[in-house]
């Protein structure tokens, strides 16, 4: 096999224009264009990059947080939209490969997603988040099996996971087993409860990227949001809730197959691109030591089971098909139903 050639990737640190969609594409129109500048390869956005995270579950009640249902569905992204053509346009004018944080609405639901998007402007996938973390649950819909896909790329083999994904063992060893090489860590900002609650702050959740680039054998692209004095005027109209949800909270960093990080940190309060050179014949040398589905795995003792097959509400019935001995009514459709525009 030859030497794939070494390459730049970027993990993006910045704030989206909050609840605002056209504004938000905006931007990342020109932070694409900012890593084309710099010569940037791979190109990762934070969880919910578009319209932003959100926060207000985590800050009050259910009745007082309804007063932001209506505008994050609204600015909330379609797969199939004017406002995705125009961020994958922006792709392919660049050339680049982006993985872009969203939350996806598809009609009444809203899921945490992953939008891959090739050099040309093509989707390799959109994914969603299997599991919302804790109150996540009640703003968005889950994702199925199928969201736990690795896809080869002219990069190598590329996957992606959200947040708190990353703790789970057996989500993280279904992508391991897929022989990933390059990975996306997309994470919301970790300025809430920012020295209240150090499971959802900058340290641990840094140290779980670093864990995965480690246990995986991969690199690891994590980026994260930032929040601004913007934001927290939206979503904070007390002491209280601004002490719950402080400016910044940007931890960005890429990974090695060894674990060690391969940039500097930019201020937690700052935007910019965090970038470095991915070599995947470093991985080599890390699973030389450890290959967590190859000679350091024990089949015979463990096992994962894993169906990665996409689930849907509706399974369409033909009466009589079984009995001529099809084994699958006619006319199936689409794993998964195209998003509204």
């Amino acid at each position: 096999m030859p030497k794939a050639k070494p390459f730049l990737a970027a993990a993006v640190q910045a704030a989206p224009v909050y609840l605002d969609l056209a504004g938000t594409v905006a931007k990342t129109i020109d932070l694409i264009r900012q890593a084309k500048a710099r010569d940037v390869e791979l190109l990762a956005f934070p969880e919910t990059w578009l319209p932003g995270y959100c926060f207000w579950p985590w800050l009050g009640h259910p009745a007082w947080g309804m007063q932001f249902v209506q505008a994050y569905h609204e600015n909330s992204i379609a797969t199939e939209s004017p406002e995705m053509e125009a961020i994958r346009s922006a792709v392919a004018d660049a050339g680049i490969h982006v993985v872009l944080g969203t939350s996806e609405r598809d009609h009444g639901t809203l899921y945490i997603g992953q939008s891959i998007i090739a050099p040309d402007g093509s989707v390799i996938a959109h994914r969603r988040k299997l599991k919302p973390t804790h109150v996540e649950r009640t703003v968005f819909g889950e994702g199925d099996g199928s969201d736990l896909a690795v896809h080869d790329t002219s990069l190598g083999r590329l996957g992606a996971l959200c947040c708190w994904e990353h703790l789970q063992p057996l989500v993280k060893y279904a992508m391991y087993a897929q022989h990933e090489q390059i990975h996306v860590a997309s994470w919301p900002s970790f300025a809430l409860y920012e020295g209240g609650a150090y499971a959802l702050g900058a340290e641990l959740n840094t140290a779980v990227s670093q864990v995965y680039a480690a246990e995986g054998g991969c690199f690891v692209v994590a980026a994260t949001a930032v929040v601004t004095p913007e934001m927290q005027a939206i979503l904070c109209d007390t002491d209280e809730r601004r002490m719950f949800l402080p400016v910044g909270g940007g931890r960005s960093m890429i990974f090695g197959p060894d674990g060690r990080p391969l940039a500097d940190f930019i201020p937690h309060t700052e935007e910019g691109l965090v970038i470095a050179e991915i070599d995947l014949g470093l991985i080599s040398l890390a699973k030389s030591a450890a290959d967590p589905v190859g000679h350091y795995a024990r089949r015979d003792v463990t096992r994962l089971l894993f169906n990665a097959e996409s689930t849907r509400c509706v399974e369409p019935f033909t009466p009589g098909y079984r009995e001529l001995g099809a084994s699958s009514p006619p006319d199936t459709p689409p794993t998964r139903p195209t998003t509204e525009g």
